[in-house]
């Protein structure tokens, strides 16, 4: 049986009769041919076809346009997504590696020392005598050295300090926060020694002494922690002996939302 399709009167079998090529392939044919003799109608064609291709894709909702490139490159969506930033997170600290804070209102203040000398705001001072009566429980003597601390406190301490001994600003503000800067403003902040070595107060050998191994180990049993520990974004000296309470809202608000951007 001769195969539908096959001209059996032409020596060259298997060859398509035009009545078998479907009705579309005829018509893309016969338009093929016209452009051969027309080539001018082709390129009006072509700038036509350009131009609506150019209009959808314009109209195109986003989400497809995304779906057609990743169909034909799929590493582009990719390559176009933001990469992740280098620079640090860490928001640029107000003046001379310190935060600015304001003073704690003097009736918020109550003395940890007999005399009234050292004084903290009343959480943080009923959680220090707490964490000092803990320590002397395992012979560890936790020694109060400075509170709360005014602007005028500071000044003395920033700028008459750094001329006696010929410092510049930042020397002088890698170990002392300019006045209204400094972390002793708010009432949460505490110096702390070692009462059986008190050679080692305010020094980065305090960190040598059983008061600061204590510490390190129970201090945030009491909501105390370390402010300033070695390498820290500040650039502030290590302070071993520096501690700060972040038991409340308040306090807490205090220190870290000093870090968000001014």
């Amino acid at each position: 049986m001769a195969e539908t399709g096959v001209d059996l009167a032409n020596p060259r079998q298997g060859r398509l009769k035009t009545d078998d090529i479907p009705m579309a392939l005829r018509q893309l044919q016969s338009m093929k041919g016209e452009q051969m003799q027309f080539p001018w109608l082709a390129m009006v064609a072509g700038f036509g076809s350009l131009a609506l291709v150019g209009v959808a894709w314009v109209a195109m909702p986003s989400q497809f346009k995304e779906m057609i490139i990743t169909h034909l490159n799929p590493t582009a969506i990719q390559s176009a997504q933001p990469q992740p930033s280098t620079i640090s997170s860490m928001p640029p600290v107000g003046l001379l590696g310190h935060y600015k804070y304001e003073e704690a209102p003097l009736e918020s203040l109550v003395p940890i020392v007999a005399d009234g000398s050292i004084k903290l705001r009343q959480a943080a001072a009923a959680r220090f005598q707490e964490m000092m009566a803990a320590a002397l429980d395992s012979n560890v003597a936790l020694e109060p050295l400075s509170g709360f601390r005014s602007r005028a406190d500071q000044q003395y301490l920033f700028f008459h300090v750094k001329a006696e001994r010929g410092q510049t600003p930042s020397e002088r503000a890698g170990v002392s926060a300019p006045p209204g800067y400094s972390e002793h403003h708010t009432g949460y902040a505490i110096d702390i020694g070692d009462g059986n070595v008190p050679a080692t107060n305010l020094s980065p050998n305090f960190e040598n002494t059983a008061a600061f191994k204590w510490l390190t180990e129970n201090a945030a049993h009491y909501s105390y922690e370390l402010s300033f520990p070695k390498n820290n974004a500040q650039g502030v000296s290590y302070e071993p002996w520096h501690w700060r309470f972040v038991g409340d809202s308040d306090s807490l608000e205090t220190f870290y939302t000093a870090r968000s951007p001014q």
